[in-house]
């Protein structure tokens, strides 16, 4: 065998290992911080947890809407909530009345 021979022999047989290499690690960086990766999944579930939160505040802020309109539908309108949004839109007070801003 010659030397070239040798060196061919050497040189081939670390090509597929290091393919193999670069490849896992390619494979593994994506998996991690790809677009669908372990980071990426963490960030999604984060998410979707806030989003949970703010469903059930607008929830609650659509029930407490739901009952002031069920006042108004009986046919018979509350004095005070007539007064008190009216009063709200148009932005008035009674002499007497104090407003303590919050």
């Amino acid at each position: 065998m010659s030397t070239r021979q040798t060196r061919n022999t050497s040189l081939g047989q670390f090509i597929v290992p290091a393919l193999s290499i670069v490849l896992i690690a390619y494979f593994a960086y994506h998996s991690w911080s790809g677009r669908y990766g372990i980071e990426s999944m963490r960030r999604m579930n984060e998410e979707a947890v806030r989003l949970e939160f703010e469903l059930a505040a607008i929830k609650l802020r659509r029930q407490s809407l739901e009952a002031k309109v069920m006042l108004l539908r009986d046919g018979s309108i509350e004095r005070d909530m007539l007064d008190e949004q009216a009063r709200n839109a148009l932005n008035m007070l009674k002499p007497e009345e104090l407003v303590i801003l919050r």
